[in-house]
């Protein structure tokens, strides 16, 4: 279907601004820095950003910064003062306070692949198998399934994503929070789910995108693709969705092929179909749209 002129307008607006803050990301503009190289309001330009990029400009802005920020870090010869300036952060504690937000952990720990972090664990029955649950101080941190005697392959799979952490086995600890995951009495909008995100800008802002597709309903790579205005990245983008962390509450099972099929699912196929029918059952009778609204 051809976008409305408006529609395409705001499309055009949106690529235009990703494309300047990736190249002049540096120099850190703000929202109405922004709107203004673009000849818009910043209202306008909020907007256009929800709709066709999933976030905020500044949002998209924190992204871009925080992955330049890994790469600089994974360079043990640059310090966490050099990185901020040459991130264009006026002080360390903006560096900070980014970690945190992006990886719920400071650079220096994020450096030291997640040395000093204590990752809580326990596997516990879901409706879908036997499921690991990992828990930091700031969250929810990752949910793998598995089948009996699979336990402890996925444990390791889990366990690569921060090699030095020192990981806990808690299973009193995390019961409460499968409980709550697997509960739809437990999914309240006034209550959210506290999820720590761990991958690259691109990977996290199609984990972002996964967080928006509403309960009972699917999407396709393509149009995440789209969302993120890169069309041409369906392929990048299932990539991304196979390296979801969290799975079920963050739903890379509503992920659909072209027409409508069921594709790949790190968890197995057949789970995928449980999960979508379990949703689907349940869609008329609750209200909340999933464990990490």
């Amino acid at each position: 279907m051809p976008q409305e002129p408006a529609e395409a307008a705001d499309y055009a607006l949106v690529r235009r601004v990703l494309a300047d803050v990736t190249d002049n990301w540096r120099t850190q503009p703000s929202v109405e820095q922004m709107a203004g190289g673009a000849g818009v309001s910043t209202v306008r330009l909020e907007r256009a950003f929800r709709r066709f990029a999933g976030l905020t400009p500044k949002q998209f802005l924190q992204a871009v910064t925080i992955d330049h920020a890994r790469r600089l870090l994974q360079d043990d010869s640059v310090s966490v003062l050099d990185a901020t300036f040459e991130l264009g952060l006026s002080a360390p504690a903006r560096l900070h306070d980014l970690f945190i937000t992006y990886e719920s952990m400071p650079p220096g720990a994020w450096r030291r692949g997640g040395e000093g972090l204590a990752i809580r664990w326990g596997w516990h029955d879901s409706p879908f198998g036997r499921a690991l649950v990992m828990a930091g101080d700031r969250g929810l941190s990752g949910l793998a399934f598995a089948d009996d005697g699979g336990e402890a392959a996925a444990f390791e799979d889990m366990q690569r994503r921060w090699p030095r952490a020192a990981y806990v086995p808690d299973v009193a600890g995390t019961a409460a929070l499968a409980a709550r995951v697997f509960d739809p009495a437990e999914w309240r909008p006034d209550r959210p789910l506290q999820v720590t995100l761990i991958g690259s800008d691109f990977e996290i802002r199609v984990w972002e995108c996964l967080l928006a597709i509403p309960f009972g309903a699917a999407t396709t790579y393509s149009r995440i693709a789209g969302r993120l205005g890169r069309p041409q990245a369906a392929r990048a983008v299932g990539s991304a969705v196979g390296r979801n962390p969290v799975s079920f509450v963050v739903p890379c099972h509503r992920v659909l092929g072209k027409g409508g099929t069921l594709c790949g699912y790190h968890w197995g196929l057949s789970r995928k179909r449980a999960i979508l029918g379990w949703e689907a059952g349940l869609a008329g009778t609750v209200s909340a749209p999933g464990p990490a609204a």
